[in-house]
């Protein structure tokens, strides 16, 4: 790619990342009162922790057999009530250990 290209797809880029963010607070003045789009809006931000974490838990892992079960051992500490840095914890030692079999 030729250096104006890349510069045009850093162009294209930064719009619709702009467009993305900006067009919601544009079109959108008033409280949304359908219960449908407020309970949707309400997950979205788990939802994109989840979808950007749970994948990097098993990509990171030595073995990939380490990073699930260093997930579900997250998980179920979380399940259970744990705080975020007690399910890191466990999470790391649980890959650590997982990984040294």
């Amino acid at each position: 790619m030729s250096q104006g290209g890349i510069w045009i797809a850093i162009l294209v880029a930064a719009a619709v990342s702009l467009a993305v963010r900006a067009l919601p607070l544009t079109l959108i003045r008033r409280k949304i009162r359908n219960r449908f789009i407020r309970s949707f809006l309400f997950y979205v931000p788990y939802v994109t922790l989840a979808v950007m974490t749970f994948p990097a838990m098993v990509d990171a892992a030595v073995h990939p057999a380490a990073g699930i079960a260093a997930l579900f051992a997250g998980t179920a500490a979380a399940w259970s009530g744990a705080g975020l840095f007690p399910v890191a914890i466990i999470s790391c030692v649980v890959e650590y250990l997982t990984g040294l079999l």
